[in-house]
């Protein structure tokens, strides 16, 4: 029963690399184990020793060293015991190459010995033919086992080695340690059992471990317990920072979402006070058309008459003059008595009037609150805690609404602050209303609802529905800086597409060896991606679900790089080679390629039937029948010199986008090789530009690896600011790819990939 216990773990103990120390690399020499049962060369211990106490390198616990030195520490007899079995099937004595009878020169025969044939397990020697014969013919030796020296060596009889195999005593060198002195818990010989400890009860070897070895069980079931409950918690942790990862990138969205819902009602009554503005003028200068149309109209007249009485009175006759005079002073009282001068009509001047919070520069519209983890409860308390959780959530809700009641903003949970304690007072939620500017009275001032009050009454809505929303645990510390602000060249309201999350799965399978490493991938019929996992040299099939579909067989040997799919084929680089293989691996055809670049980055031309390689800072096209279509330089030789493009896609027109690390930026040129844009600002934040993906509209998402960011840019290579931050859960992202124009498939470090759904700002 013991051995076929111990069968497994003794092959893996001879194989491992159990018996080397940790400091030297090298086998164990004089093996010593310190009280974290951590075993280290005695001589490599003597180096870590320093003021009377060493730190163990595999897990830095501090041990005092004993007064006699490292040489005190305990005997690993157990090490010393497969290291002797280790030996053993090395080879001892050689002759001519071959192992020496042991037996042979204490016999009179030839000082070297005879070639050993045969392996006494028992006495641990080698023995020649002759003296295996008469190893059996002994009385005191005829009940050892004698074995094949070839099937010793080759490991058949390592149990049976291992069972008869004796720990020797260090003090008194080849008499084996058969006792246990109890008081001094001190492995003895014969040899010393005489002499110190001879007083001392002792017990043999088996009766001793039979005593001690249900205590060691007891307390190995309890460790046993204990990786459980820390394989458990480890499992909580995992499930803990996935979920923060999820919610984070909820978060992310909702922020995004209240955003611009501030923004769009923002802008709503930005139109409405403009119209109300335009209105209002329009009106008054009617008025003021019509008023001075009246006045025109009686200056002309009062005009026409003084001029007729000032002619009359200037050449007129006596008799003339006398004859009119009734009838220019009738009309000339007539023209005294008008109104010539309407009453004074009031202006009514525009004035606008701003919210006063807005602006405060401690003014927040949004802010995030934070909330402990509840502990998960048995079933047996699931009625309870549901209903104590709507207490609390009520409770919450009720809070809240007294906090917008008195203009305050709620604090997090746990007694921490708000980002500013003493901000301005922010409006009530529950039927708050715009700011109201001075105008003149409209026709229908109790009017019912317009649209643009709608959508700001959805935006308080939704804004009171994601503060009740609280974010579980902590933010990781990663980067936060900034991306610059988006520039003037946006599309309708200005607003950039934005993600939503789709789902997480990893791509490590049950037969891959290593963790994988994602260097490529590409778009691989409908809803479906392929993976190229350079440390597995594979690549790998999955659907945007996560669910895996199988492998496209790879040549023997070739660990793909960047991969794209084409009409019926799959074009991958694998060192300094080009492949282009049917979906079930047969080779079509391979080119060699530059080996001054250490990858080459391939994409697929949007017509499919052609494939472009990046190759010592050129583009090359070959065709699906392995012949190069055309070569070019982004920019030319004269002005711009050799680029190294590690990352190349190509978008819906046919122009190339490319990630140049020798000059630091992100590159557009058209299929003549013509840059059409360029950029390499302060949105790249020093960083290499990594992968480029293009979605349907041209707009070009770049991977920011080490900020851990995804960016976007216009069709041009204009940066119009930040798509994935690490609130999305992007931890190191490394590659990109669009899949039927609207979802982007982000591969992380660490072998996960993500999945987000880009929605457009029209959708």
């Amino acid at each position: 029963m013991v051995s076929q216990a111990s069968s497994p773990s003794l092959l893996e103990a001879l194989s491992s690399d159990f018996l080397a120390c940790k400091i030297c690399l090298e086998q164990l020499r004089a093996p010593k184990t310190l009280p974290c049962l951590h075993t280290y060369c005695q001589d490599c211990l003597a180096q870590l020793a320093e003021g009377g106490h060493l730190r163990c390198p595999e897990c830095r616990e501090t041990v005092p060293v004993p007064p006699a030195g490292v040489a005190a520490f305990k005997t690993n007899f157990f090490v010393n015991g497969l290291l002797d079995l280790v030996r053993a099937r090395a080879g001892g004595d050689l002759r001519a190459g071959k192992p020496a009878c042991a037996l042979c020169p204490l016999m009179g025969g030839t000082s070297a010995g005879g070639p050993a044939t045969a392996r006494c397990l028992d006495c641990a020697d080698d023995l020649c033919q002759a003296c295996a014969d008469g190893h059996r013919c002994t009385r005191q030796t005829h009940t050892h086992r004698v074995v094949d020296l070839v099937g010793y060596r080759a490991g058949w009889y390592d149990e049976e080695a291992r069972e008869r195999q004796a720990a020797q005593c260090p003090q008194h060198p080849g008499e084996a340690l058969r006792f246990l002195c109890q008081p001094c818990s001190q492995l003895l010989c014969r040899e010393c059992r005489l002499d110190p400890h001879l007083d001392h009860p002792c017990m043999p070897l088996a009766e001793a471990v039979r005593a001690r070895r249900p205590g060691l069980e007891e307390l190995l079931a309890g460790v046993d317990k204990n990786l459980a409950e820390l394989e458990a918690a480890r499992m909580v942790e995992k499930e803990a920072l996935a979920q923060l990862r999820e919610q984070a990138a909820r978060v992310g969205t909702q922020v995004e979402e209240a955003a611009e819902g501030v923004l769009r009602a923002l802008l709503a009554q930005k139109k409405e006070v403009l119209v109300q503005l335009r209105a209002h003028v329009e009106a008054a200068e009617e008025a003021a058309r019509e008023r001075l149309g009246e006045l025109e109209s009686r200056e002309q007249v009062a005009r026409a008459a003084a001029a007729f009485a000032r002619r009359v009175l200037s050449l007129g006759r006596e008799a003339e003059i006398l004859s009119l005079e009734g009838a220019i002073a009738q009309r000339l009282r007539q023209l005294q008595d008008c109104p010539w001068m309407p009453g004074p009509v009031p202006c009514l001047l525009p004035q606008l009037e701003l919210y006063p919070g807005l602006l405060d520069k401690n003014c927040h519209l949004l802010w995030l609150s934070f909330e402990k983890q509840q502990p998960q409860k048995d079933s047996g308390k699931d009625g309870a805690g549901r209903q104590g959780g709507e207490e609390t959530e009520n409770q919450r809700e009720d809070e809240a609404k007294t906090e917008r009641q008195s203009g305050a903003q709620p604090q997090s949970k746990g007694g921490a602050q708000t980002p500013k304690e003493d901000r301005a007072q922010m409006p009530q939620e529950d039927g708050a209303q715009t700011p109201k500017v001075e105008r003149a009275q409209t026709p229908k001032e109790d009017r019912a609802q317009t649209p643009q009050e709608d959508v700001e009454a959805q935006t308080q809505r939704g804004s009171r529905s994601n503060k009740k929303r609280k974010f579980k645990g902590r933010f990781k510390s990663v980067s936060r800086e900034p991306s610059p602000a988006p520039g003037p060249n946006l599309e309708g309201s200005g607003l950039l597409p934005r993600p939503i999350f789709s789902c997480s799965f990893p791509t490590r399978m049950p037969g891959d060896k290593r963790s994988p490493r994602i260097t490529g991938l590409c778009p691989f019929g409908p809803r479906e991606i392929l993976v190229a996992d350079e440390q597995n040299r594979a690549l790998k099939r999955f659907s945007l679900n996560g669910d895996y579909k199988g492998t496209v067989p790879v040549p023997e040997g070739c660990s793909p790089c960047s991969v794209a799919a084409l009409q019926g084929a799959v074009a991958f680089s694998a060192g300094a080679r080009l492949y282009l293989i049917s979906p079930d691996g047969e080779v079509q055809w391979r080119r060699a390629l530059s080996l001054s670049q250490a990858s080459h980055a391939v994409a697929a031309m949007p017509s499919g039937d052609r494939v472009a390689v990046s190759v010592s800072g050129h583009v090359e096209v070959y065709n699906m029948e392995g012949s190069l279509a055309t070569r070019f330089i982004p920019g030319g030789k004269a002005n711009r010199g050799l680029r190294a493009l590690v990352f190349l896609t190509t978008s819906p027109q046919g122009n190339f986008v490319g990630s140049d690390w020798q000059q630091n930026s992100v590159v557009v040129c058209d299929g003549l090789g013509q840059v059409i844009g360029e950029y390499g600002g302060p949105g790249l934040h020093g960083c290499q530009p990594g992968s480029v993906s293009v979605d349907k509209k041209g707009y070009i998402f770049l991977t920011l690896r080490e900020v851990n960011k995804v960016v976007i840019l216009d069709p041009k290579g204009s940066l119009l600011g930040d798509f994935l931050t690490a609130y999305h859960g992007l931890e190191k992202p490394r590659v990109t790819t669009i899949v039927d124009g609207r979802y982007l498939v982000v591969s992380l470090s660490n072998g996960t990939i993500h999945i987000f759904r880009v929605r457009s700002p029209d959708s």
